[in-house]
Order: C-alpha cells, then sequence, then structure tokens
C-alpha cells in the first residue's frame, strides 16, 4: 500500500480517482453480443456459453428438481446461517414500506402517493470461484416485500452446466423459481430482450464483472432500467488511536479480496496507526487463499495521513466510499458530517462483513464515486411512486383561477379551458 503524509488540498481530487484497467475495447466485444443475442435468443445463448465460459448447455432454465435437490446438498449448519441473516434482511427492508397518506393542499384538494412493484425484474448473481449467494438475499427479499410479479435469476454455470447448490437453496428460500444457468454479458442481453426462455424484464439488478457492467450500460440505452453504475469494490477507513490495528487491517484485506481491481483506503491523523495497520495487513495477508488477487489489489491502495478528523471526513466525502468505517473514538457522533457513502459501519466492531452478510442492510452499493448520487439497493429500488390527485366542485372552485391564470401566462389555451368549462358548469 502506497502511504502518503498529508497531501495538500490540491492533491486531493487526484488521490480519489479510482485506479483504471483498459477497457478500451469492452464496447466492441459486449454490443455484438447483445446485439447475437437479440437476434437469435437462446441459440445465441448456447453458442456464446460455449465460446466463452466453456460449458455446454443441456437446457438454459434450472429444473425444479435441480433446485429440490440442491437443499440436500447444503449444509444445515450453513441454512441456518443464511436464514439468520434472510430474517435480519427482511426486518430491515420490511420496515421502509410506507403507508398511503392523503395531504389536503388546499380545501377540496386531496393528494396522495402509493408504491406499486416493478412488475418483471431480472436478477444477477456472480458465479465461479466465488458465488455470492449472499446477493440472491440482497435482491430477492426487497423484490419479494416490493410485491414483483416476475423475478429472474441468472448465474453463471460451472464447467459440468450447473448452478452452485448453495445459489439454488437461497433462491429458493427467498422464493425465486425462475433461475438460469446463463452468465456474462449473454445473460444480461436475455434478461434485456427475452429469449425462447428466459423472460424479457424491465429493471436489472446485481453486480458483475467489466463485462457485465458494460453490458448493463448498454441495456440500460434499449430502455431497461438498470440499479445503478457499478464499479469495483472499495472501502474507507477512518482510524484513530483507540482503533484495533488487528481489526482495520481485517476490514482492508476482506475488501480488497474481492478483485484485482477493488481499492481500499485508510485515512488517520496518526502516523502510528497507518503503521500498525499496515504491519497487521502484510501479516494477515500471508493467512489468505486468495492471496494473490488481494496483493493485486492492495498494490493500488493508499495510507493516507491527514492534520485533522475533519480533514478525514472532508476527504471521504469527496472519494464517496461505497464502504466507510469509522474506526474512531465515539463513532456515533460524526454521523452529521457524512455526506457521501454508500453504507457507513460505526465503531470497531463493525465489520464491513456484518453488512455484506447478515446485519439486515444491503450490500449492493454505489461504488466508484457514484455515492455521492446514489443510495444503495433498498425498498425503493423495486417500486414505481404513482401520484393521485383528487379535486372536489369546490376544490376546482378554489384552485381554479390560480390555474386559469397560469396556463393563461404559458400561452396554453386549451388548459385554461379544461379548468373554465368547469367552473362554468358550476354556475
Amino acid at each position: 500500500m502506497q502511504k502518503i503524509l498529508f497531501p495538500t488540498k490540491n492533491t486531493w481530487n487526484e488521490l480519489t480517482k479510482r485506479p483504471v484497467f483498459e477497457n478500451e475495447n469492452l464496447v466492441e466485444i459486449v454490443k455484438p453480443i447483445l446485439e447475437d443475442v437479440k437476434q437469435n435468443g437462446d441459440k445465441a445463448i448456447r453458442e456464446i456459453t460455449s465460446r466463452i465460459d466453456k460449458v455446454e448447455l443441456d437446457s438454459i432454465q434450472v429444473s425444479k428438481e435441480e433446485i429440490e435437490q440442491a437443499e440436500n446438498e447444503v449444509s444445515e449448519e450453513l441454512k441456518r446461517a443464511i436464514q439468520q441473516a434472510k430474517s435480519n434482511i427482511e426486518k430491515f427492508h420490511l420496515s421502509q414500506k410506507s403507508e398511503k397518506k392523503i395531504v389536503e393542499t388546499m380545501q377540496g384538494v386531496e393528494c396522495w402517493r402509493i408504491s406499486r412493484g416493478i412488475e418483471k425484474v431480472g436478477l444477477y448473481i456472480p458465479g465461479g470461484s466465488a458465488p455470492l449467494f449472499s446477493t440472491i438475499l440482497m435482491l430477492g427479499i426487497p423484490a419479494k416485500i416490493a410485491e414483483c410479479k416476475e423475478i429472474v435469476l441468472c448465474s453463471p454455470p460451472s464447467k459440468d452446466g450447473k448452478l452452485n447448490p448453495i445459489i439454488l437453496y437461497t433462491a429458493q428460500l427467498v422464493g425465486i423459481t425462475k433461475v438460469f444457468k446463463v452468465g456474462g454479458a449473454q445473460a444480461i442481453a436475455g434478461m434485456t430482450y427475452g429469449t425462447e426462455s428466459i423472460p424479457q424484464v424491465y429493471k436489472i439488478f446485481g453486480p458483475g464483472n467489466q463485462f457485465v457492467t458494460k453490458a448493463k450500460e448498454l441495456a440500460q440505452q434499449d430502455g431497461v432500467a438498470i440499479d445503478m453504475p457499478a464499479g469495483p469494490s472499495e472501502v474507507l477507513i477512518i482510524a484513530d488511536e483507540s482503533s484495533k490495528p488487528e481489526y482495520v487491517a481485517a476490514d482492508l484485506l476482506a475488501q480488497a479480496e474481492h478483485g484485482k481491481d477493488s481499492q481500499v483506503v485508510l485515512l488517520s491523523t496518526s502516523e502510528k496507526v497507518l503503521e500498525e495497520t499496515k504491519q497487521e495487513v502484510e501479516k494477515q495477508l500471508e493467512q489468505l487463499s486468495r492471496k494473490e488477487i488481494t496483493k493485486f489489489a492492495l498494490e493500488k491502495s493508499l495510507l493516507i495521513q491527514l492534520e485533522s478528523t475533519e480533514d478525514c471526513f472532508e476527504f471521504s466525502n469527496l472519494y464517496a466510499p461505497e464502504h466507510l468505517i469509522l474506526a474512531i473514538e465515539n463513532a456515533e457522533n460524526y454521523e452529521d458530517k457524512i455526506t457521501n457513502a454508500g453504507s457507513v459501519f460505526v465503531g470497531n466492531y463493525s465489520c464491513e462483513s456484518a453488512g455484506d452478510y447478515a446485519s439486515g442492510t444491503n450490500h449492493t452499493l454505489p461504488t466508484n464515486g457514484f455515492a455521492k448520487n446514489y443510495s444503495g439497493v433498498s425498498l425503493d429500488s423495486f417500486v414505481k411512486k404513482i401520484t393521485f390527485q383528487k379535486l372536489s366542485q369546490k376544490g376546482i372552485q378554489n384552485l381554479g383561477k390560480t390555474i386559469e391564470l397560469m396556463a393563461e401566462n404559458e400561452g396554453l389555451d386549451a388548459h385554461k379551458n379544461a379548468v373554465s368549462v368547469r367552473l362554468k358548469t358550476d354556475n
């Protein structure tokens, strides 16, 4: 990790830039995949999966029998853990439901708003070396609470053409029955345009590699909504003398092991804290199974000493981290200092892994600085808000002259007349 002592504020913008990896040819690679699936459906899905993933698919959709069999392949201990996480995530997301509230803006004029679940949503769940079954909980649970009518799940198959049984068990646990053995850009294409097997959806959720991310961006141009712009995982930690280097190092490594393009940042007013944490990072790194991936990510990561705690929060807000950990004394008192962050972890015992798995908050969060203008996934991500208004005879009398005058001055006579005819009838 690169250590930087007291950088001047005119260098902060440069320091908050994420590592850039070559992706100039992404559009040229991904766009033909989307077009092929759009034109040729399941046939294209099979051919692309064979060519890129080296997997021959007998069937694209997971059968009911495969889902039932998966339950027997997951240990009871893991099932209990997943069920505990499910309970906490449900509890937190259920609290986000809102009741209809009718507001009388003036006598005879009532306005209200209701939520309706997005009818068809698609969930992309990464597989491969780290099948993210926890993401099924994070996306499937709010989708169910929102009462989305159709929930489609796509995940890349292993070399034997099957999905990890933990993914299948978790999917059935939250009530998802349409599961497809498709990954990469071709999965996004299938959910965007629909194929003989995969239903077309209205909004796509879930993380993925650079090809999946680019496919989601291109799908958005074709009218399908996505959860948010996505980039590599990241964490920023603000630590002081009250922090525990062992804990801080563990949190940095937990995020760095996501991928070579991940970034972790540690801010402190104490060089001693930076040094002790760095030593602990090097010690713990040797024990990791994903050591080489993690080491690569750490090469692009930062240890920064700043003058004050206020400077640390100012830098953090400029960086706008996906995850922000406050390993500082009286951490809960700094809530008002935070304006840009995906999810915040308060105090020495609030490890980022808790939010990733089971505390209850959602782990699908804005990265790459998008926490400045995007929220993480929540119940609201799966619903649309529809407004209503009702005017009584008294209401149109009270508001009519205001509308007429405004319409007249915009030169919209028909708008004015829609009110005038009602006022004349009333008289």
